[in-house]
């Protein structure tokens, strides 16, 4: 499967002073109150924050499941600040691979079948799928689970496949919302390491999280609170 390798060029997302707001009767919450973020091919950024911060709300404009209220969002140097639900439909689709800490598989289909539901929305011959399907789970260290079903599996396997169908229309963005949530102790440096060697293959991956451990396997970290980015001026190395 292709690697993005990080690149010097154009960012991959940009967003300046960006802001959501939503009215709730005659008040309005400013979820997000300008926002500017630049994000390059092949970080690994982990947006932190504690409930209510706007991580959430930020999280939803990067994988396009909503668009700003204000400011100007970029990707790959377009501006897709209003684009209509049609085109973020195919962003999501066809640009983002999503993991969430609830893991969303389909109880009734295998592990496999799974992993090839991104791809139902896509043309291709089914042979070429099925092989595409097969290399993510190798990459996930599954090969051996393909026939089995989500009951089956532990909570760890559970979000391994969950990455390997993130991972089977080569996004150009991991999404990974609290992906370690539901997981013990040994599950959860078993997926951080996972997503460290996706990092390391050259995959751009932003991981939304509450805790400083997990938000600690990152690169770069962005913290949120009441609707802003803190210190945005410099974005915080993490140590490794």
């Amino acid at each position: 499967m292709a690697n993005h390798p990080p690149s010097a060029s154009a960012p991959l997302i940009e967003l300046e002073d960006v802001t959501r707001t939503y009215a709730m009767g005659d008040h309005v919450v400013r979820a997000l109150d300008g926002v500017s973020l630049t994000i390059h091919e092949g970080e690994f950024i982990a947006i932190v924050g504690p409930s209510g911060s706007g991580k959430s709300t930020l999280m939803h404009l990067l994988g396009f499941m909503d668009e700003p209220s204000g400011g100007v969002m970029r990707f790959e140097g377009e501006d897709v600040s209003r684009i209509g639900s049609g085109r973020r439909a195919a962003y999501r689709s066809e640009k983002i691979g999503f993991v969430f800490q609830a893991f969303n598989l389909l109880p009734r289909l295998n592990v496999l079948d799974n992993v090839l539901l991104p791809l139902s929305y896509h043309r291709g011959t089914i042979d070429k799928s099925r092989r595409h399907a097969e290399q993510a789970l190798e990459r996930v260290g599954l090969s051996g689970r393909a026939g089995h079903r989500p009951g089956q599996l532990s909570g760890g396997e559970r979000q391994r496949v969950a990455i390997a169908r993130a991972l089977i229309n080569q996004p150009r963005l991991i999404l990974a919302d609290e992906p370690t949530g539901n997981l013990d102790s040994r599950n959860v440096e078993r997926i951080l390491g996972l997503f460290d060697q996706l990092h390391q293959e050259g995959q751009t991956i932003i991981l939304v999280t509450h805790d400083a451990g997990v938000a600690a396997h990152a690169r770069t970290q962005v913290h949120m609170l009441d609707g802003r980015i803190q210190d945005p001026a410099s974005l915080e190395t993490a140590a490794r």
